[in-house]
C-alpha cells in the first residue's frame, strides 16, 4: 500500500484473511506515526467499529500508516519460530526434543488468550470483558493506570498478552516440529 501496488497489498490481506481476522486494533502499522490505535482513533477514520467484519476490512490510510495482514498475536507467534530454529540449530545437541504434551502446554495460554477475546467479543466488538479487564484491575489491585487494563493498543495488557501467548506458541511449535523434521531428514539421508 506504502508503494502505491493497490492489486498486490489487496492480495495479500485477501490471503491472510483466511488465516486471521486481521482486526485494525488488534493489528500493527507500517508506514505511520502509531505502531497501533485504539478503536476511539478508527472510529474517528469514519470507519463502523461495530460490525467486525466492516471493521476487519480498515486496512488503514497514508495518515495513519497501512496494517499488518496479520494480528499482533498472529505476528508473535510466526516470527518466533526464526529465533526459535536458530536456536535449535545452534543447541540442538543439548535440547531434548519437547514432548507433545509439552506443546500442549506452550499453546494452552493461546487457547486460553483467544478463547476468552473470542466470547468477550460476542458482547461487540470494544464493549466485552476482555476490553475493559475490570477481573484483572481488581485482581491487581488497580496498580496500573486505567490506560493498561482497557482496550488493544500497544502496552496495554491485551496487546501484551496476544504478544506473549503468540510468541510462546511459535517457540512451542519450532521446538516441538524442528527435531521432528530433522529426523525424518536424517531417515530419508540414511535410505536414500
Amino acid at each position: 500500500m506504502k508503494l502505491g501496488w493497490l492489486l498486490l497489498a489487496r492480495a495479500i490481506y485477501f490471503f491472510y484473511s483466511f488465516l486471521c481476522r486481521q482486526l485494525p486494533e488488534r493489528s500493527y502499522f507500517l508506514f505511520g506515526p502509531h505502531v497501533s490505535y485504539t478503536l476511539q482513533e478508527i472510529h474517528k477514520t469514519g470507519q463502523n467499529i461495530s460490525n467486525p467484519l466492516l471493521l476487519r476490512q480498515f486496512i488503514g490510510n497514508p495518515h495513519m500508516g497501512w496494517k499488518v495482514a496479520w494480528s499482533d498475536r498472529m505476528v508473535s507467534l510466526f516470527t518466533s519460530i526464526l529465533p526459535t530454529a536458530l536456536f535449535w540449530k545452534i543447541f540442538q545437541r543439548r535440547i531434548k526434543p519437547l514432548p507433545w504434551w509439552g506443546f500442549v502446554l506452550f499453546l494452552i495460554p493461546m487457547a486460553v488468550d483467544g478463547t476468552t477475546h473470542m466470547f468477550s467479543d460476542l458482547a461487540g466488538i470494544g464493549n466485552g470483558f476482555r476490553d475493559s479487564n475490570l477481573w484483572l484491575a481488581i485482581l491487581t489491585n488497580y496498580s496500573f493506570s486505567r490506560w493498561f487494563y482497557t482496550g488493544d493498543a500497544w502496552g496495554s495488557f491485551n496487546a501484551i498478552a496476544r504478544l506473549l501467548t503468540g510468541a510462546l506458541s511459535g517457540v512451542g511449535a519450532g521446538w516441538f516440529l524442528f527435531p521432528l523434521i530433522e529426523e525424518t531428514f536424517q531417515d530419508s539421508l540414511r535410505k536414500g
